[in-house]
């Protein structure tokens, strides 16, 4: 019999890269990594308000599952691709070898930006959350502080680095203690918010009822405002790229890591969808919840009594730490491989791996990026509607070039062990068209007042999703030009 393992070695071995890392990962731990990321324990929380002030109701409940079957046509063409290409660069190694040079550089430099910032959403939602719930325990957490918002998030992003570095050689068993903690905690919460209130809407409210509360005109409900809505959803349910990036690590990972991505996606679209219409249900008192700012935290104390309301804090907040710890886990593999081709300045010191054969430098280096995106968040609080949007730009942005390229490679791209049959020809168009669309939504403006040049224009509201690709990627295809183009010729074989 043919050890897995090697097997698996062998097929890296044709893509060009020697087996560095430890095959301890199992098809569930796989599977785990890009559940925890989705972690509808923290998109479904940290962003509700988005939804909620940009459609209300409707965008939730009707929004949900038309964008998350979406989303699973990108992640099943996704799939494919790690079936038949299964390494730790994953997205950009796959734009690399179906396209030129400067498909993977764009793609590498996208799905980089994305995996720093949706740390940094995750990890600065995490540090909302705990600093809301410690404040009913001790006025020193003011949960309208930024200041001591970002020392939280800080904090929490520097632990994940260490948990990292240090905890190499567990980490991949905390994901699978991640997966059981959203499962039983989705049930407790659910349960919670089904059996505890004394009142609930009806579902016509639930499945109808529109929130506009952007600042845009109504007439503009349908083409602006309730798109804008649908950063819940595609915030939420992104990351699961990591089932590639720790492709690697995997055994089997031909068909492990292509279930463990479609699967993860298929899963929290459904358990995030009832657990945010048990949130609707529930959310008796609007007006409170708009005065509130929308905030899932306004809903949870209006719907239940504290004793409840705490539990649902500490549940939440225990899924998010650990999305966190996920994030610097998927996004450090990839920066390890892209620097593995010379794309990222000091390469050399980000492919170091240390005794346990994990990327340590550069978890620190991903933890350190995410910290710096996220200093606007000193004095604006729409900075983090800010991060979360480069987060799914970036990181849907990344997904699309190599779903294209795939698409006009035809018949002539060798599928894998899990592939889509001919669904490929109708699912790739779908995939790349959602994504465009939802990138213009989001680089916009989410109030009157953050329109650039606008009246009454306030740079504290602004989205600077714009700004941040315009530095990171424009600065990414200036060095192309400069000189890049010129060194960076696709994969760095590490051996012969």
């Amino acid at each position: 019999m043919v050890n897995s393992n090697d097997a698996d070695a062998r097929k890296l071995a044709e893509l060009g890269y020697k087996q560095e890392f430890d095959r301890k990962w199992s098809g569930f731990h796989n599977f785990a990594i890009s559940f925890s990321i989705i972690s509808i324990l923290s998109g479904c929380f940290t962003t509700f308000a988005q939804a909620w002030n940009n459609g209300g109701p409707v965008a939730i409940s009707v929004g949900w599952p038309i964008i998350a079957s979406l989303i699973m046509i990108i992640g099943l063409t996704m799939a494919e691709l790690v079936s038949a290409m299964p390494t730790a660069g994953g997205i950009y190694y796959w734009a690399l070898n179906l396209g030129k040079p400067i498909h993977g550089w764009i793609t590498g430099w996208l799905n980089l930006l994305g995996l720093i910032t949706v740390t940094a959403g995750v990890d600065y939602g995490f540090a909302n959350f705990f600093t809301y719930a410690m404040s009913k325990y001790t006025s020193a957490f003011d949960p309208g502080n930024l200041k001591t918002i970002f020392l939280v998030f800080f904090v929490t992003t520097l632990i994940h680095i260490l948990m990292n570095i240090w905890g190499a050689t567990f980490i991949h068993k905390l994901q699978g203690i991640n997966v059981w903690v959203h499962v039983f905690g989705v049930a407790a919460i659910i349960a919670i918010f089904v059996l505890i209130p004394t009142h609930h809407q009806t579902a016509h409210w639930v499945f109808t009822h529109q929130i506009n509360n952007s600042g845009f005109s109504h007439r503009a409900f349908w083409i602006y405002v309730l798109p804008l809505g649908f950063l819940l959803t595609q915030y939420t349910i992104t990351g699961f790229d990591a089932s590639a990036h720790v492709s690697e690590e995997t055994g089997q990972a031909g068909k492990a890591a292509a279930q463990g991505l479609w699967k993860s996606i298929a899963y929290s679209a459904v358990a995030g969808w009832i657990l945010l219409l048990s949130f609707l249900f529930a959310a008796t008192d609007e007006a409170g919840i708009t005065k509130g700012g929308g905030s899932v935290l306004g809903l949870i104390d209006s719907a239940v009594p504290g004793g409840w309301a705490k539990l649902i804090m500490i549940i939440t907040c225990l899924g998010q730490f650990f999305c966190g710890m996920s994030c610097v886990t998927a996004g450090s593999r990839m920066l390890f491989a892209f620097s593995r081709d010379k794309a990222v300045p000091g390469h050399k010191y980000w492919t170091k791996l240390d005794g346990n054969k994990n990327p340590s430098h550069a978890a620190f280096g991903l933890g350190a990026a995410a910290i710096i995106v996220t200093i606007p968040a000193l004095w604006s609080a729409v900075a983090f509607f800010a991060v979360t949007s480069m987060a799914v730009i970036g990181l849907f942005g990344s997904f699309a070039i190599p779903i294209y390229l795939r698409w006009r490679k035809g018949d002539s791209f060798v599928q894998g062990e899990w592939n889509l049959g001919k669904k490929w020809k109708w699912m790739a168009p779908v995939a790349v068209l959602e994504i465009v669309f939802v990138s213009i939504y989001f680089i916009m403006p989410t109030t009157p007042a953050g329109v650039w040049w606008g009246k009454g224009f306030d740079i504290k509201a602004a989205n600077y999703t714009p700004i941040g690709f315009l530095v990171v990627i424009g600065g990414a295809l200036i060095w192309w030009a400069l000189g890049a183009k010129n060194h960076f010729k696709g994969a760095v074989r590490t051996l012969d």
